[in-house]
């Protein structure tokens, strides 16, 4: 089973930054989960943010997320995933997203840097890298990309969980489907996260599987 330290996902320069300076609207708030849409300067797509209180600590919620084989399954529209390389606090991810029709597939290579904070929670910088894989016939490479998992502990075991993301996804996508994609990708993504973490119990063992990369 693949695993890595210091992942997820699926996918904002400095969180705490934008946090304060964007203007950030109510979308959707459906069973518990909380969608904020907001317009970036120079682009014809939206940026999102997702908020939800999930009832698992921080350590399972990061494991989900390091588990490649789970992290696929419950990151929205993930065909793939797989661990490139290691650096320091930072992993390379290479990710295949097979988007609704008439969209083609799209793949990209993430950075995901990840930064423990005072609180016990967890913050993971993604960002779109460009060169270190070679371009796959018939799919679209995602060039652009930045965004942000945050994971805030509140309570004995809930944290709150923060997926916010803005890309540019190249080649031609209808309107509809991107204005459908920044709704649909933080809330299923959001609830399926939820409903497997939840399942888990806290298991933090049964959430590795096979063991952690070195």
């Amino acid at each position: 089973m693949k695993t890595l330290p210091g992942l997820c996902a699926v996918l904002l320069t400095v969180f705490s930054t934008c946090s304060i300076a964007r203007d950030w609207q109510l979308a959707k708030d459906e069973d518990g989960i909380k969608v904020y849409l907001n317009r970036v300067p120079h682009s014809q797509y939206q940026s999102f943010r997702g908020v939800a209180l999930i009832k698992a600590d921080v350590p399972t919620l990061s494991h989900l997320q390091e588990n490649l084989t789970i992290a696929c399954k419950w990151l929205y529209a993930c065909a793939d995933m797989r661990l490139l390389k290691i650096e320091g606090d930072s992993t390379f991810v290479y990710l295949t997203t097979e988007l609704p029709w008439p969209a083609n597939t799209r793949d990209m290579v993430l950075r995901v840097r990840t930064e423990q904070t005072d609180d016990g929670g967890v913050v993971r910088h993604l960002s779109a890298v460009n060169g270190m894989q070679p371009e796959v016939p018939g799919v679209i490479r995602v060039e652009q990309l930045e965004g942000v998992w945050q994971m805030v502990p509140k309570g004995e075991r809930e944290t709150e969980v923060t997926y916010q993301l803005q890309a540019e996804p190249a080649g031609d996508i209808p309107s509809w489907l991107a204005n459908r994609f920044v709704i649909d990708a933080p809330m299923v993504t959001l609830k399926t996260l939820r409903a497997v973490a939840e399942h888990q119990g806290g298991h933090s063992a049964d959430v590795e599987g096979g063991g952690r990369t070195p």
